[in-house]
């Protein structure tokens, strides 16, 4: 007891402490200093200080197996940055059972399925897991005859193409050539084929971007767009109609529809484009102008002429 009426014990009093831990059986909080360590690197540090004690042995050839992967790592780090990976994997996966060997083509009619697998640039042993499909519907999208394309990967080995193909509108003739061209005046392919010939012919410049409007106005009149061979536009301007039996339609820049009307109820009434006539001009909003034909001129003038001897002959009697 001490002199303020307490009791002091000894602390050490019939017993040993140890203030150093053994190196075996130290914690691995003690052995890394002081401080308790985050609950996920408890584990990796207790096996540290295993193999650090000599409790734990490394498995034989470990240093030649951490080499040969530090090596595998390194390969393919280099293989990523040359770009050499996407063909490994194709290689792989290739000989893997994932080569594509059935393609499936829909919706072609001008365009073959040999046509588009060659587009494809396909090898015999191209991935399908290394194929991609926005490549795919590039390359087939860039055949003049497609306007859009769906590409879908069955696995393992079958690849589906779904093709919409552009669908011709006119027959446009300019600087010497024929070609295939969409209602909105681009050209698709050359013309060579005779089972578009009746499609509306339409020629010079401008022709095709215009060709949409005045062949809707021509089929408003079923008679005449029966009869049209050509759509000549002149000058990038207006339009001339040459019909079947080699008569010339000449219409003007503005008001077709009104001057075409006209030429109608003219023709319903007096035959007009059934008589020998060469053109007829329409481009005057007051009159309508008829240009015979050579053949037409000479009966015209012989009936003038038939006209003005009866006339004086009658005058005569009288």
């Amino acid at each position: 007891m001490d002199g303020g009426g307490r009791i002091v014990l000894a602390l050490n009093a019939g017993r040993t402490f140890q203030t150093t831990p053994s190196r075996a059986g130290a914690s691995p909080a003690a052995r890394f200093g002081a401080g308790v360590l985050p609950r996920f690197l408890r584990r990796p540090a207790r096996l540290l200080a295993r193999l650090t004690s000599g409790e734990v042995e490394a498995p034989r050839h470990a240093g030649l197996m951490l080499a040969g992967s530090l090596f595998a790592a390194t390969a393919l780090y280099g293989m990523a940055l040359g770009g050499h990976y996407p063909v490994l994997v194709q290689n792989f996966t290739a000989h893997s059972g994932f080569a594509v060997s059935d393609i499936r083509v829909t919706g072609n009619r001008e365009v073959s399925d040999i046509d588009v697998i060659q587009a494809l640039s396909l090898d015999g042993w191209t991935s399908l897991i290394g194929l991609g499909a926005d490549e795919v519907r590039e390359r087939i999208v860039a055949m003049p005859w497609v306007e859009s394309a769906t590409v879908r990967k069955v696995y393992p080995v079958t690849l589906e193409i779904a093709v919409v193909e552009k669908q011709p509108y006119a027959v446009w003739q300019h600087d010497g050539a024929l070609s295939l061209v969409e209602r909105s005046g681009a050209p698709i392919v050359p013309y060579t084929s005779e089972r578009f010939a009746s499609l509306p012919l339409v020629v010079g410049k401008g022709a095709a971007r215009h060709a949409s409007e005045i062949v809707a106005l021509v089929a408003g009149h079923p008679d005449l767009a029966g009869r049209v061979r050509g759509y000549v536009r002149i000058a990038d301007r207006r339009w001339d109609l040459r019909l079947d039996n080699d008569v010339v339609l000449k219409l003007p820049e503005t008001g077709e529809a009104a001057a075409l009307n006209w030429l109608m109820r003219a023709d319903a009434s007096d035959a007009l484009l059934s008589r020998d006539i060469a053109a007829v001009d329409l481009r005057l909003s007051d009159r309508l102008v008829v240009q015979l034909t050579p053949e037409g001129l000479k009966r015209r003038e012989a009936d003038i002429k038939a006209s003005e001897k009866a006339l004086k002959a009658a005058g005569r009697r009288t």
